[in-house]
Parts: structure tokens; C-alpha cells; sequence
């Protein structure tokens, strides 16, 4: 018992030996541990004044970097006391940009409060201009917008599946990159139902715009160092301006040659470093003028609101002929070569080739609500190459998918889910040879027929989701060249039209002939119409003929034909009753019946555009181009008051200062003089055989003066009544082609820019060249048509040469001037554009290089020509 005792009183001992050790090291281990919290509190305070020091660093930064702008720091509302209080107490000093106020040159004053940028904004990629595709004036005829247009760059890969993002409301804005994650915006209830007059509209309301088209070039960035010789030098893209203080002369650098321009006398001190705001006004596409029929098919449709879809340039048009009203679809960035109405008649899909930008104008297809004009899903940006060339949407299920064809060497044929996810169900070679057109069968599901040069090829996708392909067997002698067209009967049978002018039947699910109808047109068929009511109507391409058979192929005896004037028949589209329309390959819209005839509903050119010109008092204008028309419009009723053939390619035209006669220059070295009302020729002139590309007639109406492309300014003295002209003589001096040319309004004086980016003066009554040009700088000129002027220095954007300005006009009451570029944009600037640094609205819808701007007498509107695009676009200033 002692022993145990012992054993126990042993134990214990040695375990208070055990817990006084752990506590000895408990407070060891404390003690470390509040070492390290002391050092880790001395860490961090020191941290914090790091931090402070930076705060004040990069304050200090911001406070230089403002008074360098000329701008002072603003606090909020909430703190007038300049200080926020953290968490910590510690009081820091927040800076709030503002954009500098600016003093115009000629005695006008405007501020950047309007269109200040945002640090975000500064870090971003900078751009030319505030404008958009579209107008955003709340001014709009529409009250509301749909919404906005996704970005070909923003479309998802396949196999990809995004989330649709809901509409933002007007007070809520969405970040660059939530909307490019939003390949197909879901459009809110009352977005889909009401009808828009154009994608222009979306900016009225506030609704987020495309990324492609509404940029802010941030000001911070716009400003550079100055230098001590002369002034300040600002780098501006490719041209740098230099300012001096002492004659009041810019320097401005086109490709490397230098342009000196002298301000007025009573021009105030210019600071080229400063950016000069864009105009308040804004531009809305109210009127597209033309069609393209020349080489594009199947390119017309009736929708069930009364309008006929079609497009040119950019632009695809609703037009509703009875109400004479157009609305407009802008979402695409280049030429439109295709599209395809939906079972429902309600949504469109369209296809545009490459354009301009690697980016954003890749070739793709857009589908779109035509009564909302809201983009619901834009489909193959990545995908295709050069253009899409034919599209449709499935029809025996609805409009589950949308296959497209390719232009590329591969004539490349997908199939798309274009409502889910936008996914590329299959995808295969075509053809190696050219694909004209590509239909869905209307009872088959998973059934495509597609057609082209050489041959006809039948298309099953089948569960596994691949496509096979049955080739049309053709007997040897009756195989065509092309096969042109596609249709289909009421019992599901395929027909198609071909170049031998022969209508084939292939039976439904067969690749064989059924039924063979030779020689209905001479020429191409280029057209097959399946009417309601079972007949078709085949149209020729050469012969100009409408011919009804009816459900067998059998033919009832009435045709048409269509005047030769207005090109062969593209592409006929069923109306109202037995009514019809005829787009032509002469880029026209017919109307009518078989019975009746038919007259047009839209007209256009058909080759290039470089003359335009608006009349001096009334809302018309002229316009003409390399397809020898001259046609004359009304503005106001965008209607064409007559069209006549001149025989002649022309490359300019002008009105007289009375509007009494029209002056055309023409390719050859030759210009006309018309009469607007009898269209009778007046005068004919010959001046050299390069090319006339500029004519302007005086103010007084007593000269005319001819700038040429063999470098040569011809003044001819009028007898005021515009129908006799002697030559006076010709300014020698260029040494490149007059490009363009403006009047004094003493009519006393000329100035002339040419193909080297000069600008010289000259005496109109004797024809030498005003060497001082600062004898002239205070000369009032009637016209700024000539781009490099002191007034127009601003106009010339980054990374452009003096090529990429195509025209320039101002506005009657000297608030505005407008631009047309190389790459198809329309720019507003406020006049007079002398900063170097100008900031602009730009717009899109033409495809191709704007050949010329004008506004109307009134300045209510503006008008711009297309070159290759054939289109003549008529925006209404905001």
C-alpha cells in the first residue's frame, strides 16, 4: 500500500513537472507570437504610409495633369469639403475629371461638359468620332428603340453556349464587355412588336448602340508635347501641324508634303494642342435612292406589313410603295449580297461580304426582327470568307435553322440553330464551282437544294447531323451552263430555271428530270415565282419576259415584258392579289400585274456615282454616272422627276446660280450643258481627254470654271443665260489633277486642290495664279468644296493620306461641313474645322467610297453619293 502510495505521489510529481514545462512553453510560444504581431502592426503601418505617399503621389499627378489641360479637380456633392473619410479615418483627396472648356477661333465658344471621357475611356482604343451607324437625335420620328446590334466580334464560337442578358432600361448602362459576352440580346416585349423607321432609332432612347459604330476619342490622349520652334507641333496621324503665331499660318503635312494655309487676319491665337468639340446636330438616314439587281438574286420580298424588303449598299430597305415610306435596317458594315425572309414573315436574315475592318466587318449574317428592326442573333463571323452568298431558313419545322453558302473557294455550306446558341449543326464543301442559290425544302425536313454553275445538288442532313449530297442527273445535251433559280411546286417537286432558257422538274425525294419545258426564255431564266394560287411565273434575264404557267407547267398564254430601258428581269416576288414585283438587272423596282404592265417603284444607277449636286433654291438635286444617266430627284417627295441617258460617262455635274441649266463633266474631256425642265442639251464643250472632275459655276452665273485631270483650270465666260460659253483661258500651275474648286463670292477669285495635295489661288478674269496667298487669306469664298483649307484643316483623321477625303462641303449658313471618305463614312464636323484636333459624327450605309457630299439649299438635309455601291443616301440633319 506505501509502495502504490509512493508510485502515485511519484506520478503526480512528474506531471506538474510536465505542466509547469508546457507553460513555460505556452509562454514562450506567447510570447513569439505577440513579437510577431508587433512587427506585423509595424509592417502594416508602414504599408499605410506607403499608401498615403502614393495616394499623394498620384494625386499630385492629377492635379499636373489638369493644370496642363487647363482643367480644375471638382469634388461631389457629398463632400464639399474636397475630403473622403475610408474606413480608417484617414482623409484622402478625390479628383473628378472634367473635360476643359474651349474657345472656337472664330469668336464662337462651346465647351466639352457635353462629351467629357471617362478614365476607363482613356486606357481604351481610341477612335475618330462620337457618331454611330445611326442617328441618335431625340428628334426621331420613332418614340422608342429596339435593341441594340451585336458585334460580329462578339459572336460566340460554335459549340458555345452564352447567356441571353435582358434589355438594360434608359438610367442603366452595360460595360464593354458584358455586351460583347451577349452575342444575342433578348429584346423586351414591347421592343419586337412596334415598328422602327430605322436601326438609327435605338440611340433615341438610350439603348445600348454597337461598339463598331458609337466611339468617344478620349481628349487626354489627344493632348502632346509642344515645341519651342515656331509653336506647338501636334503628331496627328500621318499629317503633323505646326502653328505660327507671328503670319497666322498652319503647316500641315499630307504624306510627308508640306501644305502651308493662312488664317484670316482677324483669327485669333490657335492652339493646336486643344480639340475642338463635335457639332450638336446629327444625322438620320431618311431616304435610300437605288437597288441592287445588277448581280445579286433573289433579293426581293412582300412582307405581310405591305413593304418589299430589299437592299443596296449596306442598307437593307422596307419600302411600302403605297404609303411611300421606307424604313431602314443598318446593323451591317458592308455590301449586303443576300437575304431570306423566315416562314413566319416576321424575322429576315441577311448576309454581307468582307469589308474594311478584319474585325467587325467579317463576312456574316445577321438575323433581325423587321417590324422592331432589333438583331436577334448574328451567325458565322470567323466562319466564312469573302461574302455570304446565298442564305434560307429551314420551313418544315418552322424555322428551326438557317444554312448559308459561302463565297469562298471552297463554296463552303453550314447549317445553323440560329435561335439557341447559335451553333453550327454541320458544315461541308459545297461545290467547286459557283453557288447561285440555296433553298430549304418547304415539305421535306433536312432536305436543302442548292444550285449554281454546271450543276444541282439535292442535300440531306441527316440524324447524326451530316450533310449528304445527290447530284442532278442531267441527260449530256441538255445539261446547262448554270442552273440560275429554284422554286417549288404545290406537290413538293424542286423546279429550276437554267441558262438554256429550259424550266426542269425533279421529283419530289429523286434526283432525276420528271418533266423537261425547253425554251420558255431566251436566254437565262433568271426568276421562278410560286404563286398562291399554284400557277409560276418565270422571268428571262435577256428578254425581259414574264411568262404564267400554271401548276403543271403548262402555259395560259399571258406574259409581259419589261421595257428595255430598265434592264432584264433579276427577280420576281408575289403581291397583293395578282400583283407583282420585278427587280431588274438594271438596279429597278417594278410594280404591276401581267394584264396591265408595270411602272417603276424604285430607280437607280446602275455604275458608279460621282456627280451630285442640289439645285440653289429648290430640295432637288442632279446626280450622275459612269452608266451615262442623268437623273433628277425631288428631296422632298423621293421621288425621280425624270431619268435620261447621255450617251456619256459622266464624273461631275453642277447647277447654275439661277438653277437655270446643269453643267455635266464627263470621262472623256467633254461637258454638257442641260435644260432641267425640257432635258434639251444646251451647249457642248471639249477640253482635253483626260477626264473633267470638277465644274462650278460662279456666283454671279457669268463664269464657269472646269478643273481637269490633265492638271488644267478652263474659265469660260457665260452669257448668262447659260447657253453660249467662250473660253477666257486656262490656269497653268498644278502639277497633278484638279480635284476640286471653289468660287469667291465676288465671283473674282478661284482656289483649286489637286491630286498632290496643293492649294493655289487664281484670278478668274485673267487666269494666272495669285502668288501671295495671304493677299487672300481674308477672301470670302462661296463654297468650301476644296478639303485642304485653312477651315477645313480638321477634317483630315489619323493614319490618312490626302486620297482618303473623296469630298467636303459646308452648309449654307456656315455651321457645319460634312466629309465623304474612302471608307464609306459620312462625317459632320461644325464649321469652321480649323483645329487640328476635330472631333466628328460619323456615319455608315454606304458600301463603298463616298464619291460626294452636298447639302440642300435649305441645309434640312444632306446628300452623299456611293461609287461603287451605286447608292445615293439622303440624311436629314437633327
Amino acid at each position: 500500500m506505501m509502495r502504490l502510495e509512493a508510485s502515485d505521489t511519484q506520478h503526480r510529481y512528474h506531471n506538474l513537472l510536465d505542466d509547469d514545462h508546457a507553460n513555460e512553453m505556452l509562454e514562450s510560444e506567447g510570447a513569439g507570437l505577440a513579437t510577431r504581431v508587433a512587427e506585423l502592426e509595424v509592417r502594416c503601418s508602414r504599408q499605410a504610409e506607403e499608401l498615403l505617399c502614393l495616394r499623394s503621389t498620384l494625386a499630385d499627378a492629377l492635379r499636373r495633369l489638369n493644370a496642363l489641360e487647363g482643367r480644375a479637380p471638382t469634388t461631389s456633392g457629398a463632400q464639399r469639403n474636397g475630403t473622403y473619410t475610408g474606413n480608417t479615418g484617414t482623409p484622402t483627396r478625390e479628383l473628378r475629371i472634367r473635360q476643359p472648356s474651349y474657345r472656337e477661333s472664330v469668336k464662337r465658344t462651346s465647351s466639352y461638359g457635353s462629351s467629357a471621357s471617362s478614365l476607363s475611356q482613356r486606357r481604351g482604343p481610341q477612335h475618330q468620332s462620337t457618331g454611330s451607324l445611326q442617328s441618335d437625335s431625340p428628334a426621331s420620328s420613332s418614340s422608342l428603340s429596339p435593341a441594340p446590334s451585336p458585334s460580329p466580334r462578339a459572336t460566340p464560337a460554335p459549340h458555345t453556349t452564352h447567356t441571353v442578358q435582358p434589355y438594360r432600361s434608359r438610367n442603366n448602362s452595360t460595360s464593354a464587355s458584358s455586351r460583347q459576352d451577349v452575342a444575342s440580346p433578348a429584346p423586351a416585349a414591347n421592343s419586337l412588336t412596334k415598328r422602327w423607321n430605322s436601326t438609327g432609332d435605338f440611340n433615341t432612347q438610350g439603348l445600348l448602340p454597337s461598339t463598331r459604330f458609337t466611339t468617344t476619342k478620349s481628349l487626354l490622349n489627344l493632348y502632346s508635347k509642344q515645341s519651342t520652334q515656331n509653336g506647338p507641333i501636334l503628331k496627328h496621324g500621318t499629317h503633323t501641324c505646326q502653328y505660327n503665331e507671328e503670319d497666322g499660318s498652319m503647316r500641315m503635312f499630307l504624306r510627308g508634303r508640306p501644305v502651308v494655309l493662312y488664317a484670316p487676319s482677324d483669327h485669333d491665337n490657335l492652339d493646336p494642342g486643344k480639340v475642338a468639340p463635335p457639332p450638336q446636330n446629327k444625322l438620320k438616314l431618311e431616304w435610300v435612292y437605288g437597288y441592287r439587281g445588277k448581280d445579286c438574286r433573289s433579293n426581293l420580298y412582300l412582307l405581310p406589313t405591305g413593304e418589299i424588303v430589299y437592299f443596296v449598299a449596306a442598307v437593307v430597305v422596307l419600302f411600302n410603295v403605297e404609303e411611300q415610306c421606307q424604313r431602314h435596317y443598318t446593323g451591317h458594315t458592308d455590301d449586303v449580297k443576300c437575304i431570306a425572309v423566315h416562314p413566319n414573315k416576321l424575322v429576315i436574315a441577311s448576309g454581307q461580304c468582307a469589308g474594311h475592318d478584319r474585325l467587325d466587318a467579317r463576312p456574316h449574317v445577321r438575323v433581325w426582327n423587321s417590324v422592331s428592326l432589333a438583331t436577334l442573333a448574328v451567325i458565322g463571323a470567323g466562319h466564312m470568307e469573302r461574302a455570304v452568298a446565298c442564305v434560307t431558313f429551314s420551313r418544315a419545322d418552322g424555322g428551326a435553322l438557317l444554312a448559308c453558302v459561302d463565297d469562298g473557294p471552297d463554296h463552303t455550306i453550314s447549317v445553323w440553330e440560329w435561335q439557341r446558341d447559335k451553333h453550327c449543326l454541320a458544315e461541308t464543301k459545297c461545290s467547286v464551282d459557283t453557288v447561285v442559290a440555296a433553298e430549304f425544302h418547304p415539305l421535306e425536313r433536312n432536305q436543302i437544294v442548292t444550285c449554281g454553275k454546271s450543276h444541282i445538288a439535292f442535300w440531306t442532313l441527316d440524324s447524326s447531323n451530316v450533310l449528304y449530297k445527290r447530284m442532278g442527273v442531267f441527260e449530256t445535251r441538255d445539261k446547262p451552263k448554270y442552273v440560275t433559280c429554284l422554286g417549288f411546286n404545290h406537290n413538293g417537286d424542286v423546279i429550276s430555271g437554267d441558262s438554256n432558257g429550259n424550266i426542269i422538274v425533279w421529283g419530289r425525294g429523286t434526283n432525276t428530270i420528271q418533266k423537261l419545258v425547253r425554251g420558255v426564255h431566251e436566254g437565262a431564266v433568271f426568276s421562278l415565282c410560286s404563286l398562291k394560287e399554284g400557277g409560276v411565273v418565270t422571268a428571262g434575264g435577256k428578254d425581259g419576259r414574264l411568262v404564267l404557267f400554271d401548276a403543271e407547267l403548262n402555259a395560259t398564254g399571258m406574259e409581259n415584258v419589261i421595257e428595255g430601258h430598265y434592264g432584264g428581269v433579276r427577280v420576281v416576288a408575289e403581291g397583293k392579289g395578282r400583283q407583282l414585283f420585278v427587280g431588274t438587272t438594271r438596279n429597278c423596282i417594278l410594280h404591276g400585274d401581267l394584264e396591265l404592265g408595270f411602272v417603276p417603284a424604285v430607280l437607280g444607277h446602275v455604275d458608279e456615282v460621282w456627280g451630285l449636286a442640289a439645285h440653289p433654291s429648290l430640295p432637288q438635286f442632279v446626280s450622275a454616272g459612269w452608266d451615262r444617266l442623268l437623273q433628277l430627284w425631288d428631296g422632298l417627295s423621293h421621288s425621280t422627276v425624270w431619268s435620261k441617258d447621255i450617251e456619256e460617262r459622266a464624273h461631275c455635274a453642277a447647277w447654275s446660280g439661277d438653277g437655270s441649266v446643269i453643267a455635266v463633266g464627263c470621262a472623256n474631256g467633254r461637258w454638257l450643258v442641260y435644260d432641267p425642265h425640257s432635258r434639251d442639251l444646251m451647249a457642248a464643250h471639249q477640253d482635253g481627254t483626260e477626264p473633267i472632275q470638277t465644274i462650278q459655276y460662279s456666283p454671279d452665273n457669268q463664269f464657269v470654271a472646269i478643273g481637269s485631270r490633265d492638271n488644267f483650270i478652263y474659265v469660260y465666260q457665260s452669257d448668262g443665260n447659260g447657253t453660249k460659253y467662250s473660253r477666257i483661258g486656262k490656269c497653268l500651275g498644278h502639277s497633278s489633277y484638279i480635284t476640286h474648286l471653289d468660287w469667291s463670292e465676288d465671283s473674282q477669285y478661284l482656289r483649286s486642290n489637286s491630286g498632290d495635295y496643293e492649294l493655289l489661288f487664281w484670278n478668274a478674269t485673267t487666269c494666272r495664279q495669285v502668288t501671295s496667298p495671304t493677299s487672300l487669306r481674308d477672301a470670302a469664298w462661296a463654297t468650301n468644296n476644296c478639303p485642304i483649307t485653312f477651315n477645313t484643316v480638321g477634317i483630315w483623321p489619323e493614319n490618312a493620306d490626302g486620297t482618303d477625303i473623296n469630298s467636303c462641303t459646308r452648309s449654307h449658313d456656315e455651321r457645319l461641313a460634312a466629309t465623304g471618305d474612302d471608307f464609306g463614312k459620312v462625317k459632320l464636323f461644325a464649321y469652321p474645322v480649323t483645329q487640328p484636333k476635330s472631333l466628328c459624327q460619323a456615319y455608315g450605309g454606304h458600301s463603298s467610297h463616298v464619291t460626294c457630299v452636298r447639302f440642300l439649299p435649305d441645309d434640312t438635309r444632306l446628300l452623299s453619293a456611293g461609287g461603287n455601291d451605286a447608292a445615293l443616301l439622303q440624311w436629314l440633319v437633327d
